[in-house]
């Protein structure tokens, strides 16, 4: 997720070395440490667990929950750290999933479910995490650029 961040600051949005924000890396680079990584692994997990493997229909059922549970649910959350993080309160957080959350589910679906269907027919569980968190570098520049577009860059010059 920090590199994602990272390609948002320098490529999207363009900065300059001195105003990158390495705190919100830091913070992106936690998210994904303590909040994505083991999410995504122990979801993994119970999805192997309930359903199994290695069949088109249980890869397909794992993209239906997946994609209409687990994403839906893991996007509100991670919106809502990331808010959290950006010093938002209860408030804003609100009208910051009010006004993004659509179309960031939206985009979801342009690309997960089909990465997820190739990930769970071909991957075994042990490299799913690696796989989904390869494409996610893309992903995490996507959501760093939309959750950051709004917040105003922190002033170096002291």
């Amino acid at each position: 997720m920090g590199t994602g961040d990272q390609i948002a600051q320098n490529f999207v949005e363009q900065r300059k070395f001195k105003d990158l924000d390495f705190n919100r890396s830091s913070q992106f680079v936690c998210i994904g440490s303590f909040l994505a990584g083991p999410t995504t692994s122990i979801w993994y997990r119970i999805l192997e667990r309930n359903i199994g493997s290695k069949s088109s229909t249980a890869a397909l059922k794992k993209v239906l929950l997946d994609q209409g549970c687990f994403a839906p649910f893991f996007i509100t959350v991670l919106l809502t750290v990331i808010g959290k993080l950006q010093g938002k309160d209860f408030e804003g957080i609100k009208r910051k999933l009010k006004s993004d959350y659509f179309d960031i589910l939206f985009n979801n679906y342009k690309l997960w479910p089909m990465v997820q269907l190739a990930n769970f027919y071909f991957i075994r569980l042990e490299y799913q995490v690696l796989v989904v968190q390869s494409v996610a570098i893309f992903w995490n520049t996507y959501i760093s650029y939309r959750t950051n577009r709004d917040v105003q860059p922190h002033n170096k010059s002291t």
